[in-house]
């Protein structure tokens, strides 16, 4: 049996993400490359020569003097939860296809449920903005209209949407199309299908 590739693509399970993110000091690694891949650079005069400071995290450029922390300007900011705990918040939102609620987020990581509301805020809010700077290249059309139950019951709407009426259907709607001061578009429309009756003779003969 043919099986779609997309719904069967290999996704990273939960122990390779406790491998590879299981630690604080994996996760600052992790964060310290994707931040600064070719090393610290300082957000303010661009120098690389820095020294760690005694706190956490911290950084401070050799030349200026700025310092800075590795979750500056970052969802992490100011954030008193580990990385460790952000990463594995990550991993759960993230995997879920039909979504986690913060009731499910706060039971699994341990943390309060402010806590856990904020993280997924923050978390969608970065993933929104993250998906409208991409834009389709190509334009597609919704096969199940919205409000629609199942692919049979789009299908059935969309043949009673594309029917053609019946001829004394057509006729009052060209009549009352022709008689109204803003004439509608659909009675046109459908003229392709009565091609041998508009005539004026057989409109006002009744046939």
């Amino acid at each position: 049996m043919c099986k779609n590739t997309i719904q069967f693509q290999k996704g990273l399970g939960i122990m390779q993400f406790l491998a590879n993110y299981g630690s604080e000091e994996q996760c600052e690694n992790a964060l310290s490359s994707w931040r600064w891949p070719d090393g610290f650079q300082c957000p303010k005069c661009g120098s690389r020569s820095f020294c760690k400071l005694h706190r956490k995290a911290e950084f401070q450029c050799n030349c200026c003097r700025c310092q800075t922390s590795l979750t500056s300007n970052t969802i992490f900011d100011s954030t008193k939860l580990p990385l460790a705990t952000w990463f594995l918040g990550i991993y759960l939102v993230t995997q879920n296809k039909a979504g986690i609620s913060c009731l499910t987020l706060h039971r699994q990581l341990g943390i309060s449920y402010n806590a856990a509301l904020r993280m997924k805020h923050k978390l969608m809010q970065v993933m929104m903005e993250r998906d409208n700077s991409w834009q389709l290249s190509v334009l597609f059309r919704l096969m199940t209209p919205i409000g629609a139950e199942s692919a049979t019951e789009a299908a059935g709407a969309e043949a009673q949407r594309t029917k053609p009426p019946s001829w004394p259907q057509f006729r009052q709607m060209l009549i009352t199309t022709l008689s109204s001061s803003r004439p509608k578009t659909q009675p046109i429309e459908n003229c392709r299908f009565y091609p041998e009756k508009l005539s004026g003779a057989l409109l006002l003969s009744g046939d």
